[in-house]
């Protein structure tokens, strides 16, 4: 598996369990996939997939049961959603922010192409 540089590899484990429990592929009080096999897909040192599930853990999205391996938390996709919408305000929209500056993109021009892509009627965007 290829990883991004610009992240932590253990991080990125986590987003990939993350996406799991946003689709429904993990679905709350459903087991995860072991460490070990973790390790063997995204070929990485099961202490890197260690430091993922501490990390899902702390963050309240997966939980262990001694002996049994670690499950989906309730609540897990809300949690995951409320992070993921954090992290696209405060990394992500900055970024684009600053790229539309350097570009000389207009907030208008972003709202028209969104209104295209999504299928809906700019003049109608902009009047709400």
């Amino acid at each position: 598996m290829e990883f991004n540089d610009n992240k932590a590899i253990y991080l990125q484990i986590a987003d990939l369990l993350m996406d799991d429990i946003l689709s429904g592929r993990l679905a709350e009080e459903e087991r995860t996939p072991s460490v070990r096999d973790c390790a063997a897909l995204y070929e990485v040192n099961v202490n890197t997939v260690v430091r993922s599930f501490e990390w899902l853990t702390r963050h309240e999205m997966i939980y262990q049961r001694r002996g049994m391996g670690f499950f989906v938390s309730e609540g897990a996709r809300g949690r995951i959603m409320d992070y993921r919408r954090g992290e696209f305000f405060d990394v992500e929209l900055p970024r684009l922010f600053g790229m539309m500056g350097k570009l000389g993109v207009t907030i208008d021009e972003v709202v028209d192409l969104y209104a295209r892509q999504s299928g809906k009627n700019s003049s109608t965007t902009n009047k709400q």
